[in-house]
Order: C-alpha cells, then structure tokens, then sequence
C-alpha cells in the first residue's frame, strides 16, 4: 500500500547545522524550538533537514562513520544545562565561534569536552533506567559503532582495515578481550548517543505536537572506514583482505566525461536476500523512529548499481548490475502499512526505476532551475509537466541560490523561457520570490523550498558545490535574518495556495 501523503503542503530544507546558535554551530536547542515556531508561523507542514549522522571527513552529512548513530555536534549545551546535566559556569569557557559559518573541528572538540563533562558526573551517580533501556533496544547498532569509535581512537585514527589482524577480522576474543579493556571509553560513548536521542526525540516530538512533519534524509551507500562496514562485512563486497573489490559511482554522462567514482562499497545483494534483507531493514526501522518520512539519496541503485572496479582511476569501465531493491520493499511492506519514502530521482532514470516507484506509491523530486533548459514541452522539471504525487524544490542543498542560479548560470535562453512563463521581466532582486510563488502554484503536492531562496540569498549561501572540497556545509542562518515580514509573506503565499 502506498503512503498518503498530505495533500497540498509545503515545507523549509535547512539543516540542524544551519541554525543560530553561540555555540558554532546549530544543535538540537533553543534556535531550532524557535524555528519551528516560525515554520508554523509561516503556514509550512514540513521541515527537512539532512542527515544527522557523525561525518568522517569533509564535513559533509552524506559521508558518516555510521548509518545510525548521531553526530555529537548537535548537542545542545543550554538543554545540557537545563537538564541538570552540567552547570551554567561550564559554559562560560566557552570559545568566540563565527555566528555565519560553522567551524566543525573546533566546535566538535568542545562538545565532546562538555558530553565528557556530563559523563563525568553521570557515572558517580545511581543507576539510570532510561539509559540502560536506550543501550539494550539499541545494542543491534550501538555496540559495533561505540566500540569503532573506541578503536579509532585507540589506534590513532586509522582506517579499520589498518587495525591488528584479530580485531579487523572481528575475532570473537579479539572483541571480547578489547571490549573488556575499554569498558569506561565505551560506556561513555553509549552515554553519549543516549543524550544526544534524548534531545532529538524531545524536539521531534514537539514538531509532531505542533503538526510538524521532520524530514529526513537517507544515503544509500555508506563509507568504507565505518562501523557498518566493519561490523557487517558479508553486507558488502568485500574480498579475502576485507577490502572492496568494486565501489560505486555512475557512468559517463553529459556532465563528466569518466563519469564519478564514489568509491563507497557496493551491497552484496545475495548475501542481504540471504538475511532476508536483516541490516536495511533495521537501518529503514531506524529512521523511521528518529524521522516521519525521509528522502533516499540515489534511489535508482536500489535497482542497479553502477559497479567500478576499485583499482579503477576513473568511472568509464564500471557496468551495472542488478539490486534487490523491489524484494527489499516489498518485504518492508509487511512490517509497515505504508513506507514514508521520498525518492531521488534526478537525472536519467530508467523505466524499471520509475516503475518501481510507481508500484511503491514513491514520489519523486522535481526542480525549478532545472526547469527553463532545452524543449519546455519535454523539461520534465517545467510547470506543465509537474505531477500531484512529487515533491518540488526551487534547488537542493546541492545546487546554487534560486538568486545565485539567476545572476550566475542562466542563460539568456533559458531566461526568455522563464519571463515568458512568468509573463513579465525579472530581476535579481525579485527571482526567488517568484519561483517560490510558481512552486507554490503548481499541481504538485508537496513543496519544499531551501531557507536561503525563501530569504533572497545569493551564492555566497550555498550550501554545497559539488566536486570542491573546500568550504561546503558551513553556510547558517543569522538570528532575526527571518524576520516577521518575510515569515508573514510566507505565510500569505502558502494559505493563498492552498497549502496549510
């Protein structure tokens, strides 16, 4: 049975990181209670955000050590200290971070200072109930990532393929005898994954009170140097040595000639049919108890992947081979009524793709820059091709400002395409309001519209660039940048539109 979704609403895309906060980044506190307030405010039904699970390196959210686990910098330290938990003085040390970028090594330095500090003064304490009931409905997950975690630290931060042979092939007393060694650092960061779904689930179940839907967001593949990977190896395409013998990417296209390596290992779609699809659908039951519905980030691979050797410099000699994605569904069905399943869908898709998630009931994604390019009668991101059961951006955390698109990519062609379905000139100036409210008119049922276009903001607010390492993820919002005259506009566009 498909999902029902709500007919005709709309929503904001910015990410935790992205909120106000004096502690360098945004978190689980004050600014994001304060958010939603403005969210129900301006009329919106949905707030999406990206994953929140600890990145390994680059900073970016899609690039994790683990597929469950939460990342120790949304910790709240005013919720900390409203909780009892540490005490207002603790927080006056607290260094001069940027209010308009995020810093991530620093700020993560100091909010594992302060977890530490609550560790610190919870293990003198009695016995907590809630914690020991988080570790054992958790420990599935928990133990393997608290234990690498653990590990990583103790071997100086290497890959885990880098570990001592018997503790890398996870000989059963390796682990015991490590696991009996390490019992306070371990201890300490299953406390620590407590608090951080402690503060979580209380700002998720006010959003659910308020009439707020989170939206989440899913990574179809995971890092190598991670505890998914280590902790369930038959998951992937491993060889004899454990490491991977094709990762993933896709093929040539229009944009890049060798096509992109990834370089994430590639599921053993046999070995996973064999468990009876055992570790997605603890990952699907996971997300689904942190999120109400959640976007798959390259959704056609659970069709096909795009397998490149891994000694392979490039793309172009990768082929595709067929995923269970249909079984995996089909059997997550029976544990659900219906799968709250957005699927990302951009680019070329095949027919088995499309197919597979009209059978599932999935929407897709449609985009509004990408609407104004080559024939307007087949774009199939243009106005008179939108469908009710999609989701439509303005852009993604991985394209350009609406106003940066405008000022620095339009073509004058596609400009003429987009003045003549607006019926009138435009600016810079004035571009994001009008492509929020041509989102908002369209037949499509959900609507999603990035913070920094519902603010105006030009490149210098964009979230990610593709293919550059440098500078992504950092971008946040500046208290009182959303006012109550935008917020009031807002929300007159979204009830005009039939969308509250």
């Amino acid at each position: 049975m498909p999902h029902k979704y709500e007919n005709r609403c709309s929503g904001i895309l910015l990410h935790i990181t992205s909120l106000p906060s004096r502690f360098g980044v945004g978190d689980f506190g004050l600014s994001a209670f304060e958010f939603v307030e403005s969210l129900i405010q301006s009329g919106q039904s949905l707030w999406q955000i990206l994953p929140i699970n600890p990145p390994s390196f680059g900073n970016s959210p899609y690039s994790c050590t683990s597929a469950f686990a939460i990342s120790p910098l949304f910790v709240s330290p005013e919720l900390l200290v409203r909780d009892g938990l540490l005490k207002e003085g603790d927080l006056e040390f607290a260094p001069e971070f940027l209010s308009e970028r995020v810093q991530y090594s620093s700020v993560l330095e100091f909010k594992i200072k302060l977890l530490t500090k609550c560790y610190d003064r919870f293990k003198e304490s009695v016995g907590n109930n809630e914690f020991e009931k988080f570790c054992t409905q958790n420990s599935y997950w928990l133990d393997d990532f608290c234990l690498f975690t653990v590990l990583k630290n103790l071997f100086d931060g290497c890959s885990w393929n880098e570990w001592p042979e018997d503790i890398k092939k996870r000989n059963p007393d390796a682990i015991d005898r490590y696991v009996g060694n390490l019992q306070e650092p371990l201890e300490r960061e299953k406390y620590f994954q407590f608090i951080l779904y402690c503060q979580w689930m209380e700002l998720k179940n006010y959003c659910q009170d308020k009439g707020l839907r989170i939206f989440g967001d899913v990574a179809l593949y995971v890092n190598y140097d991670s505890a998914d990977v280590w902790g369930h190896p038959n998951v992937f395409k491993l060889d004899q040595g454990l490491k991977p013998v094709v990762v993933a990417g896709v093929p040539p296209d229009y944009f890049s000639e060798t096509g992109q390596k990834w370089g994430n290992p590639v599921f053993d779609w046999d070995y996973l049919h064999q468990t009876g699809f055992a570790w997605w659908i603890s990952r699907m039951k996971h997300n689904l108890d942190l999120f109400d519905l959640v976007r798959i980030d390259h959704f056609r691979g659970f069709l096909a992947a795009w397998e490149i050797p891994a000694g392979e410099p490039t793309a172009i000699n990768g082929q595709w081979q067929e995923s269970l994605g249909i079984e995996l569904f089909s059997t997550l069905m029976n544990d659900f009524e219906s799968i709250p399943v957005v699927a990302e869908d951009l680019g070329v898709i095949t027919q088995d793709v499309k197919d597979a998630m009209t059978r599932f009931g999935f929407p897709g994604m449609k985009l509004l820059i990408f609407a104004f390019d080559g024939d307007i009668l087949e774009n199939p991101y243009a106005p008179n091709n939108h469908v009710k059961n999609c989701v439509l951006y303005t852009g993604t955390h991985d394209c350009n400002t609406v106003r940066g698109w405008f000022v620095e990519e339009l073509s004058n062609e596609s400009r003429m395409k987009l003045e003549n379905i607006l019926g009138k000139n435009i600016c810079a100036d004035t571009v994001s309001d009008e492509l929020i409210v041509l989102a908002m008119s369209s037949v499509a049922d959900t609507v999603i519209l990035p913070m920094q276009d519902v603010l105006g903001l030009g490149s210098e607010a964009r979230m990610n660039c593709p293919g550059i390492a440098e500078n992504n993820w950092e971008w946040r919002l500046l208290p009182g940048q959303w006012s109550k005259s935008i917020t009031e506009k807002l929300a007159k566009w979204t009830k005009f539109y039939g969308r509250v």
